[in-house]
């Protein structure tokens, strides 16, 4: 301290730290109102940018009157440069809290609403949100005076035995990345693995993806065995989907009546219940002669997987209602079993000839 404290130097600093806080109050309200206008635009990006400036900004109007009130006191130089070091310090780690929570839901918002981009956003907001954060810890070691080419070197040197102890967690990490950048699957698809388990995706995140079964149970796959099963995808290349639905009509019935029927339920089927496609024309496709009657397949289509079962249920009571009023007769597999009786005297005898007969030998005796 180059000279003592007066009451003049406590008011100057109070005074600086009182306008630092009001500063930040007012920036604060200031940013409150220009947020609720950013909600009324289109893009979502502004809100983002609004709300972590909502944060930053506010601590660093405090820091900067704090700096200023230690700049009013008789502090000695070694006081005022660990003061300014430690508030720079706490800006440096805000900036970098909210210029990671910032950049990760920059990210999530482009991936969510980008069809073109990959549409997972668990994977990549975290890979975002690590890289913000520790370029954020490198510049502030940098700032405080400490070196970190040794640190560099030394995460170098030690990256590598962390990644033979992580290989299954690595696998999976850069299984996923492949996954959503070849964008063989995304977060809404609905998916079938060659093991059985089949469901709307959910999200795919570092180590696993989350799979949404329609009973609602969730499944947990890991990425790296994802990317190496046979798997059938039913939103790709497009999400609309053909359903084939098999039907059989008597011998005695008319082929031309039951296609003009079958045709006519369908499409009323295809335009008044909600998963239909209305402008999708349905086929009737004759292909068997069964042992009960003549089957065919009607082709429908509906908007994606999980819209086949009500489009389905729909159709076969309307068509069940109509064959029945139309006077179709829809066949019930059975089999006809004769049996016939006969006398025992009317039954054909076997044949006793002779010529018929093995010859055979007879021992003498002398």
């Amino acid at each position: 301290m180059n000279r003592e404290l007066t009451l003049h130097d406590l008011l100057i600093a109070g005074a600086a730290v009182l306008v630092g806080l009001a500063g930040g109050l007012v920036l604060r309200i200031a940013l409150r109102w220009l947020g609720d206008r950013a909600t009324q635009t289109r893009w979502s990006g502004d809100d983002i940018i609004v709300t972590a400036l909502r944060t930053l900004v506010p601590w660093a109007a405090l820091a900067l009157g704090v700096s200023a009130a230690a700049a009013a006191l008789p502090l000695t130089s070694t006081v005022g440069h660990n003061v300014n070091q430690v508030l720079i310090a706490l800006l440096i780690l805000s900036a970098t809290f909210s210029a990671a929570r910032t950049v990760a839901e920059l990210v999530r918002s482009v991936t969510l609403s980008r069809a073109a981009v990959a549409g997972s956003a668990t994977i990549f907001v975290n890979i975002t949100r690590v890289t913000v954060l520790a370029i954020g810890i490198l510049v502030l070691l940098q700032t405080l005076g400490i070196s970190v080419a040794p640190l560099l070197t030394a995460l170098g040197v030690g990256g590598l035995a962390v990644a033979l102890a992580l290989q299954d967690t690595l696998a999976n990490l850069f299984a996923g990345v492949h996954i959503l950048v070849s964008k063989t699957v995304q977060p809404g698809d609905y998916i079938r693995l060659s093991s059985g388990e089949d469901g709307y995706v959910v999200d795919i995140n570092w180590r696993n993806t989350v799979v949404r079964q329609l009973s609602d149970n969730l499944v947990i796959i890991p990425n790296s065995k994802l990317a190496s099963t046979i798997m059938t995808n039913y939103h790709r290349p497009e999400q609309q989907m053909s359903l084939l639905i098999q039907v059989a009509v008597a011998y005695s019935s008319d082929l031309d009546q039951v296609e003009r029927v079958t045709t006519e339920v369908a499409e009323k089927v295809m335009a008044e219940v909600e998963g239909g496609v209305p402008d999708h024309v349905p086929a009737v496709r004759f292909h068997t002669f069964t042992e009960a009657g003549i089957g065919f397949t009607v082709i429908l289509r509906v908007l994606e997987f999980g819209d086949q079962y009500v489009i389905k249920h729909n159709f076969i009571k309307r068509l069940h209602e109509r064959y029945r009023a139309e006077g179709i007769e829809i066949p019930v597999p059975g089999r006809t079993v004769v049996v016939r009786h006969q006398d025992e005297a009317s039954l054909p005898r076997p044949r006793t000839d002779t010529a018929d007969r093995a010859p055979s030998l007879t021992a003498k005796t002398d």
